[in-house]
């Protein structure tokens, strides 16, 4: 159980703070003894903090991830959103795990980006990490070429309209959507995959995550898009951005009874199959 009484909440969408539902979660911790303050940035987090409460969906729960930064507090979805794989947790659920203790901290990897030539990194929120993935992507009409190797074996350059790396907790996010593998938020890997190729044999890479990527382009325009998780910036066309695993994970909050199995078919209706009638 956590022991520090400060809860810090982050909430994109304040009109949550007013909802039924967050008046309930807010009188449930407060009547276990905790007490709930407001938080931005970083620099809000009081000394004593158990964890952040993230209320709101999934891009809620990335923007509380740079919240969290380094600091090693814990992040707690609480959704209010739509989907919700990192956001799952309903506020009686929360209020429940609390005060039970039921619930472990698992870590979730981290990627770093570092631009290594040709241009100075973008200003995303001063923060080069992601908890989903990184993506390059072209700014113009034209087919952007995507040069990629992995610790120095380079692969064919991927003709798209991008490219994402993403970690496994981001398999069910824009990967999913790009044609790429779900992976079980434990394994250790990270997948590359190019967003809507021009080529029809082309399909998304899976590496360890100790590995080294470095990702450069052959492009007609001056300027590439470049985003971390929610987070959007421009970059130039010379430049070279090498992306790791970060030095550090993402302690994220996993209630007791949350199963990432039940999670693909409740939410995203994996397999789901008029032949498997109501035995899927």
């Amino acid at each position: 159980m956590i022991q520090d009484k400060k809860l810090a909440v982050f909430v994109r969408d304040r009109r949550f703070l007013s909802d039924g539902r967050y008046k309930r979660l807010e009188e449930g911790l407060c009547g276990l003894g905790y007490s709930l303050y407001p938080v931005s940035r970083s620099s809000d987090i009081v000394s004593g903090t158990g964890m952040i409460l993230s209320v709101g969906g999934d891009g809620t729960f990335l923007s509380a991830a740079t919240v969290a930064g380094e600091s090693a507090i814990p992040v707690l979805g609480v959704n209010f959103g739509r989907l919700g794989f990192l956001s799952e947790n309903t506020p009686e659920d929360v209020c429940g795990a609390i005060a039970s203790g039921g619930y472990s901290v698992e870590k979730r990897t981290l990627l770093h980006a570092e631009f290594i030539k040709g241009a100075a990194s973008p200003q995303i929120d001063s923060w080069p990490y992601a908890l989903n993935e990184f993506t390059v992507h072209r700014s113009g009409a034209a087919t952007l070429g995507v040069t990629v190797s992995v610790d120095g074996n380079s692969l064919p350059v991927y003709w798209s309209d991008g490219l994402l790396v993403a970690t496994s907790s981001g398999s069910t996010a824009y990967s999913l959507s790009v044609g790429g593998p779900i992976v079980l938020p434990e394994s250790k890997v990270l997948i590359i995959a190019p967003i809507a190729p021009h080529n029809l044999n082309v399909r998304p890479l899976i590496v360890p995550d100790s590995s080294v990527i470095e990702i450069g382009f052959v492009s007609r325009d001056s300027r590439v898009l470049f985003t971390a998780d929610n987070r959007n910036a421009e970059t130039g066309a010379l430049a070279r951005i090498r992306i790791s695993k970060a030095g550090f994970p993402l302690n994220r909050i996993k209630l007791d009874g949350a199963n990432f199995i039940n999670a693909l078919t409740g939410k995203l209706f994996w397999g789901e199959d008029i032949r498997n009638g109501n035995n899927q």
